[in-house]
């Protein structure tokens, strides 16, 4: 299917930014390429993102949330939080100011086992593996 006049489908991942963009462009972050995948029955999508944040949408329920790789989770077992960025300095827990986001961590490099619900992430010089156990 060839669709010249617009988008197939379209998934928000930095609209949080838009006020930042001066500053992104200044420190060249606005070049960055995020690369995104789709797991094994394309139902979801990955994308990563600043702070070492990577975002997952539902194509189906047209839902996305966005969790943050970090050696804080590396505990075995340990389960994902939700993140939240904000663009108000008053937050709850799980959120986060986009005036706090630090940009020397982002996270380019995202990939889907073709088969089992298997993540890798490549955040800076760190490879996160998130297998989701099944009930």
């Amino acid at each position: 299917m060839n669709m010249e006049s617009r988008p197939v489908e379209v998934y928000p991942v930095h609209d949080y930014l838009r006020s930042r963009l001066c500053s992104l462009y200044e420190n060249d972050s606005i070049f960055d390429r995020f690369e995104c995948s789709w797991n094994g029955d394309d139902t979801k999508v990955i994308t990563g993102t600043y702070n070492n944040f990577f975002r997952i949408s539902d194509r189906q329920l047209g839902e996305d949330w966005c969790y943050e790789a970090s050696r804080d989770m590396s505990t075995l077992g340990q389960i994902l939080r939700h993140k939240r960025v904000v663009s108000t300095n008053r937050k709850k827990k799980d959120e986060v100011s986009v005036e706090s986001l630090d940009y020397s961590r982002k996270i380019l490099h995202a990939a889907w086992h073709p088969r089992d619900n298997i993540l890798a992430i490549a955040a800076t010089n760190n490879l996160y593996l998130f297998h989701e156990q099944q009930p």
